[in-house]
């Protein structure tokens, strides 16, 4: 069966995907679309994509990189050489980016406890941000990003770069136009082989490392030596698990195809049940997310891929049938009886999503991600965290944006502690 998707339908629609945007004129210096965006890019691992990313759309600078580590920075200054004549300057600590007042933009890849107080102080000093998923280490720090977006009047752009591929937009407005119907749910999968991290031992920090700046706004912990640069996803004091590095991609899909905003009842089971080491974030759990008319499923496992098991990215289920999504920029329609009816494709890479945040920039467009919407989601992920931390059910108030049974311990995690001085303020 041949899409009867209505490419003129698709191109308008692929305009208003966000929920917020600034009037054109809020961005007059900015309006030609031929005008140099110059970029800082904070964080250089999953930073070496937004340079290469950014470097793939036209009259883009990139500034300034980034980086505690001095190894990484220097990769980073060789990766923009590569393909930019201009020079880049390398720093490790991004305020210096801030303080240039030529510089338009900053980019943040670096872990997640970083996200709001960089985005918040970017956004104060004038810079428009793209930040990486999940944009906030808890609850609190999602209301305060937004925040500082309006107050500021800045573009902030969440790095969940599937809402800028043609086939999940296209996939998402026939959602809503009843391609299957009245939907009624939405199932996410995960599933990786990641090993044991063993047992972290206390060790010298390595003299390439800025461990202090590293920590940045987080409560002092000693050095060990299995935690930087990527372990500390497992640890609640720096990151969210799996359920915020990756459950965050797939539900954002759920979320935006059932065109449902914030659950009534979330709950998250599961637990650490394949190595004894020194992760505490589980790495197999189902969370649930109830809307009244509608729920959403997200079930991960990272350390068991399940081979056997030809589970897509997201499904959704409705009266007359369901469509699949894969974790590329694809889907596929079946009828009510599981017969494939269609099979739609396109590219994929992260190039599109910085085009539209620069393109915004540049008054030229909306964000496809605008950080409330982004944030929206991500909350989710806040929600399920609390709940399986503290082994309940939540009720949540979508109005109040509260938990309505929290104990002392759900309102403990809707927050965190700062070091003294990082504090995130708007």
């Amino acid at each position: 069966m041949k899409s009867e998707y209505s490419r003129r339908h698709f191109m308008q629609n692929t305009a208003v995907s966000s929920a917020f945007a600034f009037n054109a004129g809020a961005l007059s210096a900015a309006k030609a679309p031929s005008r140099r965006v110059r970029v800082g890019v904070m964080g250089l691992s999953r930073g070496l994509s937004h340079i290469r990313s950014l470097l793939g759309v036209e009259n883009v600078e990139i500034a300034y990189v980034c980086d505690v580590d001095r190894n990484r920075l220097s990769r980073g200054k060789a990766e923009v050489a590569k393909k930019q004549k201009s020079p880049v300057k390398g720093v490790t600590d991004f305020r210096e980016i801030l303080d240039d007042g030529e510089v338009d933009a900053l980019t943040i890849a670096a872990p997640n406890f970083w996200h709001a107080p960089a985005t918040i102080l970017a956004c104060s000093a004038g810079k428009h941000v793209y930040v990486e998923k999940p944009g906030s280490h808890n609850a609190a720090e999602a209301e305060l990003m937004v925040k500082a977006a309006r107050k500021y009047k800045r573009l902030v752009q969440m790095g969940n770069q599937r809402r800028s591929y043609d086939k999940i937009i296209e996939a998402v407005h026939r959602l809503h136009e009843g391609v299957i119907g009245k939907v009624f749910s939405s199932r996410c999968w995960y599933r990786s082989s990641r090993g044991s991290i063993g047992r972290g031992k206390p060790v010298k920090v390595p003299a390439h490392l800025d461990y202090t700046l590293w920590q940045g706004p987080v409560p002092e912990r000693p050095y060990k030596d299995n935690l930087v640069h990527y372990n500390w996803h497992w640890h609640w004091n720096y990151g969210g698990g799996e359920m915020a590095n990756n459950g965050i991609h797939a539900l954002d899909l759920s979320r935006w195809g059932l065109g449902v905003d914030l659950p009534r009842r979330v709950t998250y089971t599961g637990g650490r049940y394949h190595h004894d080491d020194d992760q505490e974030t589980p790495d197999t759990g189902d969370a649930t997310f109830d809307f009244g008319e509608s729920m959403a499923v997200w079930s991960g496992t990272s350390c068991h891929r399940r081979m056997q098991e030809n589970l897509p990215f997201v499904a959704f289920y409705g009266q007359g049938g369901s469509l699949s999504m894969t974790g590329g920029n694809s889907y596929m329609l079946y009828d009510s009886k599981g017969k494939e009816l269609e099979k739609q494709s396109g590219s994929t890479g992260d190039v599109p999503h910085f085009k539209n945040f620069i393109d915004a920039i540049r008054g030229d467009g909306k964000l496809n991600s605008e950080i409330a919407v982004g944030q929206s989601c991500t909350l989710w992920c806040h929600l399920a965290n609390i709940a399986y931390q503290t082994e309940g059910a939540l009720d949540f108030d979508s109005h109040k944006r509260r938990i309505q049974n929290a104990t002392s311990d759900m309102e403990t995690l809707w927050s965190r502690e700062y070091r003294k001085g990082w504090e995130p303020k708007v």
